[in-house]
Parts: C-alpha cells; sequence; structure tokens
C-alpha cells in the first residue's frame, strides 16, 4: 500500500505547473497520463522494448507522465520533475 502511494506522489506535479505546460515540439496542450498508460510503458522498459525520441533505449521506469493532446507523445515523471526535452520522449504506438 506505501509503494503504490510513493509512487502515485512522485509521479504526480502540481495542476497550475501542469496548466501552463506544452508540448515543446508540436505546442500541444498535455494532460497528466493515467496510471495504466505508466504501467503498460513501464512493463516496456522492463522487457526493454521502449525507445524514446532520440532512439536511444528508456532504462529508468516512470514515476508518472506528461501525455500530449493526441495521446502519441508521453513526456516522463521522475520524482515529480517532468522531463520535457523533445529527444526525451517516448513516442506512443
Amino acid at each position: 500500500m506505501g509503494k503504490t502511494s510513493d509512487l502515485s506522489n512522485k509521479g504526480s506535479i502540481d495542476s497550475s505547473l501542469l496548466s501552463i505546460l506544452c508540448c515543446p515540439d508540436t505546442k500541444q496542450q498535455v494532460t497528466m497520463a493515467d496510471s495504466q498508460l505508466i504501467e503498460e510503458v513501464n512493463s516496456g522498459i522492463e522487457k526493454g522494448e521502449i525507445l524514446n525520441r532520440a532512439g536511444g533505449q528508456v532504462k529508468e521506469k516512470l514515476d508518472g507522465g506528461i501525455l500530449r493532446e493526441d495521446k502519441k507523445v508521453l513526456y516522463p515523471i521522475r520524482d515529480r520533475i517532468p522531463i520535457m526535452l523533445i529527444e526525451e520522449a517516448i513516442v506512443l504506438n
């Protein structure tokens, strides 16, 4: 039980911060990714199947994520810090 709350806490960001963020590539609005998507991505990371936009293998699991409006790109959140770098984005299928 403690583990889940720790992950959800580390994987969230303040709503006022989220409201001013946008995709650095397309300028689309972003929202918080739901826990099911994060679990799916983390499962793929564990299996070595997830690449970032730069083509590098993502090795560190996500605490949460910021999803682009078109739901095609996910920006990682680690320790409550959104990683809004284009090359660190994960392209979703």
